[in-house]
């Protein structure tokens, strides 16, 4: 089919017609072809600016023309939903004999056209109008693909995300666990205290921490600490309807876009493993804030800042608090999880702040110490424990020989090197001495905080085979105390044996009066020796005599 002209051309080669110019002449004054010219006079030849109208005849045999009527066409009514592949696998079923594999795009077609003309309506998009401090928007999210790692080890977390939809300005943050009401709270008030107010409105999804998700009233299927939580900071508790993501489109793109540029700091960085998590934090923290320093991010916050309400004056209890009690092993027991605490702890009652990612333990309402959460992970069975050697090396010091069938051997040696260094000692040495020298090792790398060098001493003395804990005492400038340590010497004065003479000799002076000379001397000073009181004090005694005096008188 020849391509259209444009209706100006066609104009120009009628005027020239109109004229008495020839087909020909007037052809080549306006640039098109003789043919072009003679479908122009039949009044066949279609311009650029009329619609194109389609065949109403087929150039070939319609390949579906048996089965689309009295086969697909009658499913289709009856189930609009079924896709294109369902039906070429029932063609194949009825009849086998016929390549129905070569007609499957033929088919997609067919069944497109048809819904588009036949179908079901389809959901209708409405896109929002959100105003200013009216929407604060969150929800839970994961990392898809490769993991990232800390020290080679994998970080088992979800990211959570809020977000002003009016604005755009994000938060995001690290959270491990699941999508506890914990991580919620604290994250969330984390990023109100980051935007500076607080909107009217806070949107989730279905959050089993935040809604029972139960058939009933809508206003009772909050949770209490919710509810709560919602009262603390004035905002309104919404949601989207379960299983309908796109209701809270306002935060589900965003949450592509996001880890998208995660995705490009990390292939530019090269590397996803991190030395610690608070590096991995801060290259969270970094990404957020690319996105929130843009100029329209900025000039929008500045006026969403006008209808956001103030923060409270204090916090929502963003943790959960237990109450424990350390055992005599110098471990407590949270949620079935066994953390190690120093050993002064011991038979201490401990108030529990239990976060998504750490303990905080006080006593007495005095903080004491923070410990690093644990959590099961997919697959792993057995007891869970976080035991830190350094809660419990002194007492293991003073005895060594524990070690070697401690319940807690495995969870004492800070990590797989120090196995295999306590495998090669106890094939080097025997059990006792083993134990002691790995017990005394571990405490000289308390001391010094030295793990990765005590290590390295230790391999180097295995290679030797001279293992000796006095070099690396004196590596360190450490000695070893032997046995108990030395008792203060106290300087006593003796008396004189004279003194002695001297009271043995009064006593046979006064035999004759019948007295005590010490008794004398003590009524003297004294004055008379009141009598003995029935049922007072000890009996036999008088008040102010002394049984080292009656002896003497009696002697």
């Amino acid at each position: 089919m020849p391509a259209p002209l444009s209706l100006r051309i066609k104009e120009r080669y009628m005027a020239k017609r109109a004229n008495g110019l020839s087909q020909q002449i007037a052809a080549d004054a306006v640039g098109i072809s003789v043919r072009s010219a003679q479908r122009i006079d039949r009044g066949d030849h279609r311009s650029q600016n009329q619609p194109q109208r389609g065949r109403s005849w087929r150039t070939r045999a319609d390949p579906l023309a048996d089965v689309w009527q009295s086969e697909l066409l009658p499913m289709l009514e009856k189930a609009p939903q079924l896709e294109p592949q369902t039906l070429l696998l029932h063609l194949e079923k009825i009849r086998p004999d016929e390549e129905w594999f070569r007609r499957k795009r033929i088919l997609q077609r067919r069944v497109e056209q048809w819904r588009a003309l036949h179908g079901p309506p389809q959901a209708v998009m409405f896109l929002q109008e959100h105003r200013a401090g009216v929407l604060g928007i969150s929800d839970f999210t994961v990392l898809i693909g490769e993991p990232i790692t800390v020290c080679g080890e994998v970080l088992e977390h979800r990211l959570f995300h809020f977000r002003l939809p009016f604005s755009g300005w994000c938060h995001v943050e690290v959270i491990h666990g699941g999508e506890s009401f914990v991580a919620l709270s604290e994250a969330l008030q984390n990023a109100l205290n980051g935007c500076g107010g607080v909107p009217a409105e806070h949107r989730t999804d279905s959050l089993s921490a935040c809604y029972r998700n139960r058939d009933g009233s809508y206003a009772s299927d909050f949770t209490s600490r919710y509810r709560e939580l919602c009262a603390h900071l004035g905002v309104v508790a919404t949601r989207n309807n379960r299983g309908v993501a796109h209701e809270n489109g306002a935060i589900e793109g965003p949450h592509r876009h996001w880890k998208r540029r995660l995705e490009q700091q990390l292939i530019q960085r090269g590397c996803r493993d991190f030395d610690s998590e608070a590096e991995y934090r801060q290259l969270v923290a970094q990404v957020t804030a690319t996105l929130n320093n843009r100029p329209s991010v900025q000039e929008k916050l500045a006026i969403e800042h006008l209808h956001l309400r103030p923060l409270p004056v204090v916090r929502f209890g963003d943790y959960e608090p237990l109450v424990v009690r350390v055992r005599s092993t110098s471990t407590i027991e949270v949620r079935s999880i066994t953390y190690s605490v120093p050993s002064r702890l011991i038979g201490q009652q401990l108030t529990v702040h239990l976060r998504h990612d750490r303990l905080e333990l006080f006593l007495r309402s005095q903080f004491t110490l923070t410990i690093p959460r644990l959590y099961a992970r997919q697959g792993q069975k057995g007891p869970l424990r976080r035991i830190d050697f350094r809660h419990v090396i002194e007492s293991l010091r003073r005895k060594p020989r524990a070690l070697l069938r401690a319940q807690l051997q495995s969870d004492l040696l800070p990590s797989a090197v120090w196995h295999q260094l306590w495998r090669q000692l106890l094939s080097a040495l025997p059990p006792d001495e083993a134990a002691k020298v790995m017990v005394d090792a571990l405490h000289v790398a308390t001391k010094e905080n030295d793990l990765a060098g005590v290590e390295r001493y230790l391999r180097r003395a295995l290679r030797r085979g001279d293992i000796s804990l006095s070099d690396l005492r004196d590596h360190y400038g450490l000695r070893p105390p032997r046995g108990l340590p030395a008792l203060p010497q106290l300087e006593i004065p003796e008396h004189s044996l004279s003194s002695y003479d001297e009271l043995l000799g009064g006593t046979s002076q006064s035999a004759g009066t019948g007295k005590c000379p010490a008794l004398t001397l003590k009524t003297i000073e004294t004055g008379p020796v009141p009598q003995p009181v029935a049922g007072s004090g000890t009996a036999g005694y008088s008040r102010g005599l002394v049984p080292s005096q009656l002896s003497l008188c009696a002697g």
